[in-house]
């Protein structure tokens, strides 16, 4: 189970036991938000797109929405969201536990600017049902090997 190899990978870094698991589902930006009892946008989503033939992943703040405008200029491309199985398959986690953490080699992990407005945030752990808090250093130490991107705006309403 992808959550195994996201235990086993902060367990390198003795953070393995920051890992929350809940007894409901934390699939999405709402349901995580409730399970932990905070504010949607401190919930670090992370979306899953295909750039040059390469997954890559996109960690942005559960309230905001991808800016095709802004995304097209940071990676030359339209936005093209990976499919559930294509999620699976090339990233190596399932939609509703898609992380930044133990993916498969060759994907490209960014970080969204909308993320600093917060001192910590609670991205997936590989499962629909589980979070990690992390500050933003950390964020970067764990998830942020390519850095921070401006692709992101405020969801209307």
């Amino acid at each position: 189970m992808a959550i195994d190899r996201v235990k086993e990978y902060f367990r390198k870094y003795g953070m393995e036991e920051r890992i929350q698991e809940f007894e409901v589902s934390s699939a999405t930006v709402a349901l995580a938000a409730q399970a932990l009892g905070c504010e949607p946008a401190r919930i670090a989503k992370t979306l899953s797109f295909m750039v040059d033939g390469q997954a890559i992943l996109v960690v942005a703040a559960g309230d905001v929405k991808i800016d095709n405008g802004k995304y097209k200029k940071q990676f030359g491309t339209k936005a093209k969201m990976l499919s559930p199985d294509e999620v699976v398959e090339l990233v190596g986690h399932a939609v509703g536990g898609v992380c930044p953490f133990a993916v498969k080699p060759g994907v490209k992990v960014y970080l969204d600017e909308s993320l600093k407005r917060f001192e910590t945030v609670f991205p997936a752990c590989g499962s629909s049902n589980s979070a990690i808090e992390l500050t933003m250093p950390e964020m970067e130490k764990y998830a942020g090997e390519e850095g921070w991107v401006d692709v992101c705006k405020l969801a209307e309403g």
